[in-house]
């Protein structure tokens, strides 16, 4: 894994030779820096502009890939004429899109029930509450004491195991989170796909490549799909040797000045 700025000249190299660039990021730990609650994660205004300065490119084709729903992130946002995918690609919103995975809208009775079983034991903890997403939900401590995390983590354990037994849902864990999917095999990667053969149908995005930028463990499904020559994988957050990402930038800001390059490219 390299660090992108130290090898900005490859990188652009390869960046200027394709037709066409689909230019894909995660929002909350890489747009904007992870935040306490994620009501607080707002876009900045000088990252808005640049992402709104890319929109008016032909060059490139612009989405964001979210854990939120999909109409959270698209409100958070705020760009029209761009690719949203909420609660880790189950929904995909865009030019020539609407999808919605069956297998999650059918689970949705589970996550209500499992939604509501959350609220009531958790209701004790200080800092802990549950984000239900439609699709999918998540359980957030990152406001919890320290010495009550593991208390968090037995309630989880606790609620979802008849669940996970009987193969109606899938968990996983993030920053601070611990998350709630339906049972289907679908991912982030999935709708990086989907992203991709939409674009590269489209008058002057044949042979298109991609560029995805990530911060977690959700991200890595993406990254594992975008090897050369699809495109160019980005982890936001210092070097991770663990990552399947080829490059990494250290924070939000960097991406920001990755966006101003971008910019300045074509």
């Amino acid at each position: 894994m390299e660090h992108l700025f130290e090898s900005w000249q490859a990188f652009s190299s390869d960046i200027r030779a394709a037709s066409h660039i689909l230019l894909l990021s995660d929002y909350d730990g890489t747009l904007t820096p992870i935040v306490s609650r994620p009501e607080e994660a707002f876009l900045s205004p000088q990252v808005k502009e640049k992402l709104l300065n890319l929109v008016k490119n032909s060059f490139f084709s612009l989405g964001v890939i979210s854990g939120r729903s999909l109409s959270e992130v698209r409100t958070l946002v705020g760009i029209e004429g761009i690719y949203y995918a909420g609660n880790h690609g189950l929904e995909i919103e865009g030019p020539g899109i609407s999808y919605i995975n069956p297998e999650a809208r059918e689970a949705r009775a589970e996550m209500e029930d499992l939604a509501q079983q959350f609220s009531a034991e958790l209701a004790d903890i200080e800092g802990a509450f549950v984000e239900d997403k439609g699709l999918s939900l998540s359980v957030h401590y990152r406001l919890v004491k320290k010495n009550e995390e593991r208390e968090v983590a037995e309630i989880f354990r606790q609620i979802t195991a008849s669940f996970l037994s009987e193969g109606k849902i899938r968990t996983n864990s993030a920053k601070k989170v611990w998350e709630v999917r339906p049972p289907t095999d679908w991912n982030e990667g999935n709708a990086v796909e989907t992203i991709l053969n939409e674009v590269i149908t489209v008058p002057g995005g044949e042979g298109g490549s991609v560029i995805y930028l990530g911060d977690d463990t959700t991200d890595e499904d993406v990254f594992r799909f975008i090897q050369r020559p699809k495109g160019w994988s980005i982890f936001v957050g210092g070097e991770n040797p663990s990552s399947n990402a080829e490059y990494y930038l250290k924070s939000p800001s960097e991406v920001e000045t990755f966006l101003s390059r971008l910019l300045e490219m074509k």
